[in-house]
């Protein structure tokens, strides 16, 4: 493995981000650095090198194509909104020269359809914020596929996770926090960087 963590933190710096990001769809894209810490650590921890990969609301592709880069076997990037998988194939395209014989798959659709079993995923799903109980369609569908989740929800929600995820025979192993950073891309925001307090949890079956 010849890849570095701040390798990959300036590779995935590099990636494009939303044009045109939806409010209701609550489209913000990890910070290249943060993303570079979460995919390190599942690295680290034997779960993405040789594995089977989802990026459920894949967005542009930041968390699979980190994934595919650390030579991930196989990555689906799960997307329903067609202004944004261009974006997510020209970033792919991007990634390809450093990537080591992935398979990556780039899927149209809800997240609800997809049934495909996998190792690991590794989402950004919305937070429910702007669509109440969001997070909890993403959830149910990562539990329901894979036997590992790493998964980024406001820090406020750790008690309901940690209940959320007993209820689908899953222990919610770890959490890291982080200041997670909101860049000025909606119209109605006043600042050019807001913090708000994001952790990335990592669940697994029991």
């Amino acid at each position: 493995m010849s890849l570095t963590k701040s390798r990959l933190a300036i590779i995935l710096s590099k990636l494009r981000v939303f044009d045109d990001p939806k409010f209701i769809d609550e489209q913000y894209t990890v910070d290249s650095e943060i993303g570079a810490t979460i995919l390190w650590n599942a690295f680290m921890s034997g779960d993405i090198q040789g594995r089977k990969i989802a990026d459920l609301g894949a967005g542009t592709g930041l968390l699979g194509i980190g994934a595919s880069l650390l030579e991930a076997k196989e990555v689906f990037f799960v997307e329903r909104d067609t202004n944004v998988t261009p974006i997510l194939h020209a970033n792919l395209q991007e990634a390809a020269k450093n990537m080591q014989n992935c398979i990556t798959h780039v899927l149209l659709d809800d997240v609800k359809n997809f049934g495909q079993p996998v190792d690991t995923v590794i989402q950004n799903p919305p937070f429910g914020v702007k669509k109440m109980h969001a997070d909890r369609i993403f959830l149910e569908k990562a539990f329901e596929i894979a036997h590992v989740v790493y998964s980024f929800h406001k820090s406020e929600s750790t008690d309901f996770l940690k209940k959320f995820a007993e209820q689908h025979n899953f222990s919610l192993v770890s959490e890291q926090k982080f200041a997670f950073p909101l860049k000025r891309t909606m119209k109605f925001h006043t600042s050019r960087i807001k913090c708000i307090d994001v952790s990335c949890y990592v669940f697994r079956k029991k």
